[in-house]
């Protein structure tokens, strides 16, 4: 680390020429991307998605290409408007190089129709704009309406930036006010912003290319803004923090940024190395949707450790001692974090006790979860697209936009009619569509009663699966295949919880190993796993708490909602596991330095809480502001996401940090720095 930091020294010019590049660059992709973004939830090898493809291979359908047209209109079943809607609806259809279905009449004052395209859901979403102008509002018509999958994705694009902007109105105040009470009125407090701005603009212009060749959730955006302002902030404050204590030393500067980067910064490295694991072990999930947020996710640490490395030293030889020297900082009293640890070493029981008791209090709600692979109800009802659905679910039902497609390739005309039969009797069914055949497969469509996401229908389509369609006996030959979104909700949902405790096993090893060479300890990795584990286990509770029992969600402006989107629990852990670690590397770093340089203990757990509670509290309360800016926006999934993440790290830089890691280090007592020679050599690090 003092080779690479000297180097980095002496080309400091050309490092901040590549990051001035870097950061112009990236802002114009920062700005091109939402285009390219949208939500798909297709599991590849899935029956949802044979059947998909059976669709547009027989039918030229891509279910997330078809635009629902919906028309309010006094006189909605009158022959002649119909007529006229039809030709209207086939000019704008032909303009997107779709097809037309004929309108029709869903009660007395609403019509509706499809255009059915071959367009991916991204290109969709793109061409929802010229398709809103081209059908205009037709003459006999009150108002008129694109909406379906893509063009309420299209509608959303300006709330996801709304809300990312509100958002950063929350964190950057919070963050500047935070920074000015541990710098003071210095140049310092500029420092992590430059140093956001850079990581923020990096791992958004890799997205953005990587979003032109492979399909991008809509939220990668917000998730690298916010996420990345806190994570970047946070670095570059332990980093800055550490420097001016080197100085205090009586280093010179470029000695004092050697120093500073071969401790704080190789904290640094090792707290990004557990951030990236969780994140990186989600592209080995074989859903697509998982996979990209995990590439997002992977892409913050990373350019964050990257500036870290480059950028950073930089910065603190460009300010200099001058640039990041304390003025009116708020003072601390002295010896706080040294008397809470001295308490907790006499006492470390009591505290053990009453901190483990707060933390799977918080986790056993979470028993109680249920998850949905989406909600078109988490979302809000203003954009017309939503409007217009609304409109046509207070006409036909709840599952107006989201039918069941059974797809039976092969020739079973009456299985097929059995089934068609069947479906128009249950209960769960609003109507069914005529089957249709193309090609020599059948498509019937079905229309629920309830939203895809919800339990309902999900159970509905495990039903289908299990019962209706085997009682409907059709020959072996006939392949049946059940699609649409409530399928594609339900495979979502197999697949990804099929792969998470793999998952949870592959990032708890591979945690352990990097911490057992950064800790150069058995010990402390084991209890900073278990540790997180239960973190974790809270924030799953609390969204429970807070959205399914609606403790607290009204003071906080928070979406109700009883079911947890599915992409959260896992990307929750993916991040947690990471995050919650970066306060235990800091933290834990400072006491090895103690414990290295001949301190028993008592003391060395007493050196690192003094040394870094301040700035690890600092630390969190910028992270839970960053995470806090999910939570203004006005999206449930991207709630829920925030809530999770701003309760996790709060419990973990207070009562895990605080009280329950200290009081376990005081019951360890000599074991908590146990190395074994055979395994130092190993790890290639001195043995305890």
């Amino acid at each position: 680390m003092e080779q690479w930091t000297r180097f980095v020294l002496r080309h400091r010019r050309v490092v901040l020429l590549v990051w001035l590049v870097v950061l112009v660059l990236g802002g114009i992709a920062t700005v091109r991307i939402a285009p390219l973004l949208s939500n798909n939830f297709s599991v590849p090898g899935t029956p949802s998605a044979r059947a998909r493809t059976a669709l547009a291979h027989a039918f030229g359908e891509k279910p997330e290409g078809t635009f629902t047209l919906v028309f309010q209109a006094r006189h909605a079943r009158d022959s002649a408007l119909l007529a006229r809607l039809d030709l209207v609806a086939a000019r704008a259809a032909r303009r997107v190089g779709g097809r037309a279905t004929p309108v029709e009449a869903a009660s007395a004052g609403v019509a509706f129709g499809l255009i059915e395209t071959p367009l991916d859901l991204s290109h969709a979403k793109r061409a929802t704009p010229a398709l809103q102008r081209l059908l205009g509002t037709p003459p006999g018509v009150e108002h008129a309406y694109v909406t379906g999958g893509a063009a309420i994705q299209s509608d959303l694009d300006p709330i996801f930036a709304a809300d990312l902007r509100k958002g950063e109105s929350i964190a950057v105040p919070i963050a500047l006010l935070v920074l000015l009470a541990v710098f003071g009125f210095s140049a310092a407090v500029t420092m992590p912003f430059v140093f956001a701005a850079c990581t923020i603009t990096a791992s958004l212009g890799v997205m953005y290319w990587v979003a032109r060749a492979i399909a991008t959730p809509t939220y990668v955006t917000n998730l690298i803004e916010l996420v990345g302002l806190g994570i970047a902030i946070d670095y570059s404050l332990l980093v800055v923090h550490r420097f001016r204590e080197e100085l205090a030393r009586g280093l010179d500067k470029d000695d004092a940024i050697v120093e500073t980067m071969r401790t704080s910064g190789r904290a640094i490295i090792f707290s990004g190395a557990t951030v990236t694991i969780g994140l990186i072990a989600l592209i080995a999930v074989p859903v697509p949707f998982m996979r990209m947020m995990g590439v997002a996710g992977f892409l913050i640490p990373v350019m964050s450790v990257l500036a870290a490395l480059t950028l950073q030293p930089t910065l603190l030889s460009l300010y200099g001692p001058r640039g990041v020297a304390a003025r009116f900082a708020v003072p601390v009293r002295a010896g706080f974090w040294a008397r809470l640890a001295a308490s907790i070493m006499r006492r470390p029981l009591l505290y053990l006790a009453v901190g483990g008791t707060v933390l799977v209090a918080a986790a056993v709600p979470a028993i109680w979860i249920q998850l949905t692979p989406g909600s078109s109800f988490g979302i809000p009802r203003t954009p017309p697209a939503i409007h217009g659905f609304d409109v046509l679910r207070g006409a036909v039902g709840t599952g107006a936009l989201s039918p069941i497609d059974v797809v039976v390739v092969g020739s079973a005309p009456a299985a097929t009619a059995r089934l068609s039969a069947e479906l128009q009797r249950d209960p769960e069914i609003e109507r069914t569509l005529p089957p249709r055949s193309s090609n020599g497969d059948t498509l019937v469509e079905a229309y629920g009663r309830h939203d895809y996401g919800t339990e309902a229908a999900q159970q509905f389509v495990h039903r289908l699966r299990s019962q209706l369609i085997p009682a409907a006996r059709f020959p072996a030959q006939a392949d049946v295949l059940t699609g649409g979104a409530p399928a594609q909700g339900v495979d979502f949902l197999d697949r990804s919880y099929a792969y998470f405790p793999w998952l949870i096993l592959a990032v708890l090893a591979l945690t352990y190993l990097v911490l057992l060479r950064a800790f150069r300890s058995v010990v402390l990795p084991l209890k900073a796993v278990l540790l997180n584990v239960l973190s974790v286990g809270a924030s799953y509770g609390m969204l429970v708490v807070i959205f399914r029992w609606h403790v607290g969600h009204d003071v906080a402006w928070l979406y109700p909602d009883a079911q947890v989107e599915g992409w959260i629990p896992i990307f929750l852990f993916a991040m947690l596991f990471g995050l919650s670690m970066d306060y235990e590397v800091f933290l834990v770093s400072r006491m090895r330095e103690a414990w290295d340089n001949g301190a028993d203990n008592a003391t060395a757990v007493a050196h690192g809480l003094e040394r870094t509670g301040r700035i690890i509290t600092a630390a969190a309360v910028i992270m839970v502001a960053a995470f806090s800016g999910f939570l203004a926006g006005r999206i449930v999934g991207l709630q829920e996401f925030g809530m999770g993440l701003a309760v996790a790290v709060l419990l973990d830089a207070t009562v895990v940090r605080s009280l329950l890691v200290p009081s376990l280090m005081a019951v360890f007592g000599r074991w908590n720095w146990w190395l074994p020679p055979w395994l130092a050599r190993v790890l290639r690090v001195s043995p305890s």
